[in-house]
């Protein structure tokens, strides 16, 4: 998936363009995401029946909805044509492949185009909550010893799972890390392993371990997933502390030092975009020790 993905303009009815109104462009914009939800659950004959939920970027918007009693969930993601030839467009849908781990099925699927091209996907519904409201953990969190097995567990068998999928190439992670650290580091990657690819702590349910978010499975450095929710855990020492012991076998190896600098040159990417800064300075000291 694209990391530069912009809105195209808006205009009033008079044709006056709203760019110098950002607010009044999003607001508009999540009206018209609103609408290409009632347009999904329409075509499905569902009702939305909870919270309306946007995603990063306003890109995706999702609801629990109902259907002769039974309850599901609706996403629709809305994207330039020109980025949805990429493997993350059909992620959730491919995921399917992993029929016994805890995470959500893509049931149905509909498309159309309107202005964007929008993807509406009908899921089942997993019970529990989000760890977290944001990727990043701000507040200790009490989680069972079996919901670290089966985080683990979890990982390890996508990991060891074939796919001609890819999360990313060797190209994109020498990209990012001289980006942020020059030629100090040899960003070959020797080993690569099928990944999740973002591992967070909003895409974790709990009590009961649940995953969410497929879109950008696929082929990447191996360790990039506990490197992952190693980075975005560093804001509560004792919950990074949790990750690392659970995935010290691969982070304390040279492939998982190297997915740790590649997910912090990743993590400082978007903290000079203007996201999560007050991650900026854990990631830095993460970057000393490596």
């Amino acid at each position: 998936m694209s990391e530069q993905l912009d809105h195209p303009p808006v205009h009033d009815s008079d044709g006056r363009t709203l760019s110098d109104d950002l607010s009044e462009a999003d607001a508009q914009f999540r009206q018209w995401m609103h609408e290409n939800l009632s347009h999904a659950g329409d075509h499905f004959g569902l009702t939305v029946a909870g919270q309306v939920r946007l995603g990063w970027l306003d890109r995706s918007i999702s609801a629990p909805v109902q259907a002769s009693g039974r309850q599901l969930w609706l996403r629709v993601v809305s994207e330039d044509k020109q980025w949805i030839g990429g493997d993350f467009w059909t992620g959730n849908l491919d995921a399917n492949v992993f029929a016994t781990l805890p995470k959500p099925q893509v049931l149905d699927v509909y498309e159309w185009e309107e202005w964007r091209q929008q993807r509406a996907e009908l899921m089942t519904l997993v019970p529990g909550s989000s760890c977290s409201p944001t990727d990043i953990l701000r507040h200790a969190i009490d989680l069972p010893d079996e919901w670290w097995a089966e985080l683990r567990r979890t990982i390890k068998v996508v990991a060891t799972t074939p796919t001609d999928r890819v999360h990313a190439d060797q190209a994109l992670i020498t990209g990012r890390i001289q980006q942020h650290f020059g030629n100090s580091v040899n960003p070959v990657v020797c080993q690569w392993e099928t990944v999740h690819g973002d591992l967070h702590w909003a895409n974790l349910m709990g009590p009961d371990f649940m995953l969410l978010d497929w879109e950008l499975w696929g082929r990447g450095p191996a360790g990039t997933d506990a490197a992952t929710l190693f980075c975005y855990s560093l804001l509560v020492p004792e919950t990074a502390e949790r990750v690392r012991d659970t995935f010290a076998h691969v982070l304390d190896t040279d492939p998982g030092q190297l997915a740790q600098l590649y997910v912090a040159s990743r993590l400082l990417h978007r903290v000079d975009k203007g996201d999560h800064p007050d991650l900026a300075a854990p990631l830095r000291k993460l970057v000393e020790t490596l």
